[in-house]
């Protein structure tokens, strides 16, 4: 990785460990549930120790204060009001999220679907720009198509985890296979440094930080949990909680135990 890449990369990780909290989903989704007021929403996340936020170059214009963690200004979008909404496209551009004082971008690309040609060939370029600014790209690579039988399944996710560190990713975001014997092989046949999506909100803590436990057993850096975090009735708690797992390597029960003591703040 280059020295500009290098520096920006510990903008947006603490020790090489990532703690992300995607907030694009006012595109796709809408406002929902803990994105509503977004600016909030950003301060507890920050408060919690978050290590970077991923949002869309409109959340940057309007921030009053920039907030002290890594900015990653998301490139591609499509909604669920559209016809296409796994087709996502480019809404904006490496040089406008430098001007907009970022510290890495992301794309999220669909493997599997008949717009994957497309989709494909936006990756290649925004990385290839990247690499021209020196600007970390964060990659977020799912099995979603009517080719994908199973989104989940280990080989499937290895594939598209590896066509991101092939196309230029220097982070990839992808699912989580299940268990870390199944997600090891992921990471290990991986040329770049892997990170966990959140998926749906879960129904208990201890589901998430299980889940967070294998991974980072598995050899990942990190997660980029959205609604596991701003859709939590304490997102700060949730976020300290992660911290124990992903920094100090703590177990399930010790971040309960972490996630119940900040709670009670």
């Amino acid at each position: 990785m280059w020295i500009g890449k290098r520096v920006r990369f510990k903008r947006i990780t603490d020790r090489n460990k990532m703690i992300c909290v995607p907030m694009d989903h006012g595109v796709s989704s809408g406002p929902i549930k803990g994105i509503e007021r977004i600016y909030e929403t950003i301060r507890k996340v920050e408060e919690g120790g978050a290590t970077a936020i991923i949002v869309h170059k409109g959340i940057i214009r309007n921030l009053k204060d920039p907030p002290n963690l890594g900015i990653i200004v998301h490139l591609s979008g499509s909604t669920s009001l559209g016809t296409k909404p796994n087709f996502k496209v480019q809404v904006g551009s490496v040089e406008e999220a430098i001007y907009l004082g970022a510290d890495a971008v992301s794309v999220h690309i669909n493997i599997g679907g008949e717009n994957e040609p497309e989709m494909l060939e936006k990756i290649g370029g925004i990385a290839d720009a990247c690499d021209a600014y020196g600007l970390p790209l964060v990659a977020m690579m799912y099995a979603r198509g009517r080719n994908i039988k199973d989104p989940y399944n280990p080989s499937t996710v290895a594939h598209v985890t590896r066509i991101g560190g092939e196309l230029g990713a220097d982070i990839v975001k992808t699912t989580y296979t299940g268990n870390p014997e199944t997600f090891r092989k992921v990471v290990e046949s991986s040329p770049v440094p892997v990170v966990i999506a959140g998926g749906p909100k879960m129904e208990t803590e201890r589901e998430v930080f299980e889940m967070v436990e294998g991974a980072m057993e598995a050899g990942a850096i990190g997660v980029t949990f959205g609604r596991n975090v701003f859709q939590h009735e304490k997102p700060e708690a949730m976020l300290k909680a992660l911290r124990t797992i992903i920094m100090d390597k703590t177990g399930v029960d010790e971040a309960l135990e972490v996630f119940k003591n900040e709670s009670k703040r």
